[in-house]
């Protein structure tokens, strides 16, 4: 999204091959939907950090056009915009990962609508982003909300 102006690493095979100088108990990747959807060898880089070990987290959310004059805020819900989920949710549960899926959600539209609607739309199972193994699923809602921490189950 911001690799225009503000980024010099674009793609999740950059940032693994920046990290592979490092353990990977010590440096790994964040395996953000925003940022790296558009890449056409996302699933093989996902692939790749499950195999290294370097997936600390998994963090999904959207987007859709118009953008935001602030392009920040143009995050949206999972499932709301144009990111196909499906595919890369697979790719990282695959890789072993079981930790927390990071619902990220810089939407001043949404943030106007407090906690309660935020924590009241993460179900995300019929979205594509829930864990396909069973007892598995989405453990938190990192929702950030100006002046409020988003309470955790």
């Amino acid at each position: 999204m911001y690799a225009s102006d503000r980024c010099v690493v674009s793609t999740l095979d950059q940032a693994l091959d920046i990290a592979a100088a490092f353990d990977p108990s010590v440096v790994g990747v964040t395996v953000d939907t925003l940022h790296i959807s558009w890449d056409p060898d996302v699933i093989a880089a996902i692939e790749r950090a499950g195999r290294e070990g370097r997936i600390a987290t998994y963090q999904v959310c959207d987007w859709k056009t118009p953008l935001a004059a602030d392009v920040l805020l143009s995050r949206r819900y999972p499932g709301d915009g144009v990111i196909d989920f499906g595919p890369m949710t697979r790719a990282v549960m695959e890789s072993g990962y079981d930790r927390d899926i990071e619902v990220e959600i810089f939407n001043a539209d949404i943030w106007a609508k407090g906690v309660d609607s935020a924590r009241d739309r993460r179900g995300l199972r019929g979205r594509g982003l829930a864990p396909p193994r069973a007892g598995a699923g989405v453990t938190r809602c990192g929702c950030r909300l100006p002046d409020a921490a988003a309470p955790r189950p």
